[in-house]
């Protein structure tokens, strides 16, 4: 059966409302998930994710969820869990079949997890109570804490943002406020395109370029001094690839036989960048193919960024 299947088959329908005035104690708060939120896309793609990661930790001891909402409250999921993420063994009974024994061996086993991720006490946005109270919010916020922490690749969906409802208990009656949870970080910086340096000197510092062109032609031009050739500009004689390819071949120290490719192309077909054999030498011989082949666009910042 395959895992999404799988997934739809172990989610039980949960019908939940904002708690009754005589259900929160007069000074109390307590979050609620309105149906918006549980239905939103990214918020379900969390809750499988890590369902599916407790489950394939978990098959060795042939123990599954069914729900994070129903099945995390009393500890003994958390329990084997995390003996399965650190090898420890916590010193707490195995099945606790009260209430107060339940309490008891959540309290033990958070204790432990709040140890192992070495967080502040200010920082955990989870309790004994929120946990025991089923509470699906900080449920999250422990799973998400323990899959970052003992498996950092595991694939959780990044900005998983949801609306929630507090409510308090006054003495007026129930108040509510609206604010938005976040469970998981946004992408970072490493999981965006990387911005081409060049590109951006071109943007945010044009009156820098020709400096930048001047020293890359007096580097060029102590490279092809030996072969009795030099270079005045980059974007006139480079845009063939003659130049750049007995570049590339005195930076890696390899031959260039003059009848492998046209000293002097007539046709863009005949310059040299299109697929000229000796690339396939030297140290980065495969990086240079690639290289080559945006001199041909004219590009002054592609120009600037194969030139060495």
């Amino acid at each position: 059966m395959e895992s999404e299947s799988l997934y739809n088959l172990l989610q039980l329908p949960k019908v939940t409302g904002p708690p009754a005035e005589e259900d929160l104690p007069q000074g109390e708060k307590k979050k609620y998930l309105p149906p918006t939120s549980r239905q939103d896309p990214k918020f379900e793609e969390l809750q499988k994710v890590l369902m599916e990661w407790i489950n394939a930790k978990l098959l060795p001891e042939h123990i599954v969820v069914r729900s994070l909402e129903e099945d995390i409250f009393d500890g003994l999921i958390l329990h084997h869990l995390f003996q399965m993420l650190t090898g420890l063994r916590l010193e707490v009974e195995e099945m606790a079949l009260t209430a107060p024994s339940q309490r008891r061996k959540l309290e033990v086993v958070l204790e432990a997890i709040n140890g192992s991720l070495r967080m502040e006490e200010g920082q955990l946005k989870w309790s004994v109570g929120t946990i025991f109270s089923k509470d699906l919010l900080a449920t999250l916020h422990l799973l998400v804490a323990l899959a970052k922490h003992f498996q950092p690749d595991l694939p959780l969906p990044a900005n998983v943002q949801v609306e929630v409802i507090t409510m308090e208990s006054t003495k007026s009656g129930l108040k509510s406020e609206k604010s938005v949870e976040q469970l998981t970080e946004c992408s970072t910086d490493k999981d965006q395109p990387t911005k081409d340096v060049f590109d951006e000197l071109f943007k945010l510092a044009p009156e820098k370029v020709n400096t930048v062109k001047e020293a890359i032609v007096n580097f060029v031009n102590q490279r092809l001094d030996r072969l009795g050739l030099s270079v005045e500009n980059l974007d006139t004689q480079f845009a063939d690839g003659v130049f750049l390819l007995l570049l590339i071949g005195q930076l890696e120290g390899f031959f260039l036989h003059l009848k492998e490719f046209y000293i002097t192309p007539a046709s863009p077909a005949e310059m040299a960048p299109i697929r000229h054999p000796g690339l396939g030498h030297g140290g980065n011989g495969g990086d240079c193919t690639l290289q080559v082949s945006k001199v041909g666009r004219g590009v002054p910042s592609d120009l600037l960024e194969v030139t060495p």
